[in-house]
């Protein structure tokens, strides 16, 4: 998408949460993208999370396709 827009690779940054999309995050990485993965930690982890789910319930199926394809 960024080639189409003119963006060069340098100026772009792939941020995604651990464990989703593991072969894609390897992809952008070695086709030179930057990419951040991020992992929730300490007491506040759970509530983080519920709240993500919450914001888009459909990322709650999103969520359990990729844990039950491992």
């Amino acid at each position: 998408m960024g080639a189409r827009l003119g963006i060069e690779k340098s100026y772009m940054e792939f941020h995604m949460l651990y464990g989703i999309k593991s072969a894609e995050q390897l992809k952008l990485a070695d086709d030179g993208y930057r990419v951040r993965v991020l992992i929730s930690y300490g007491e506040s982890w759970f509530p983080w999370y519920m709240r993500r789910l919450a914001e888009r319930p459909a990322n709650v199926g999103f969520v359990l396709r990729n844990l039950l394809s491992k």
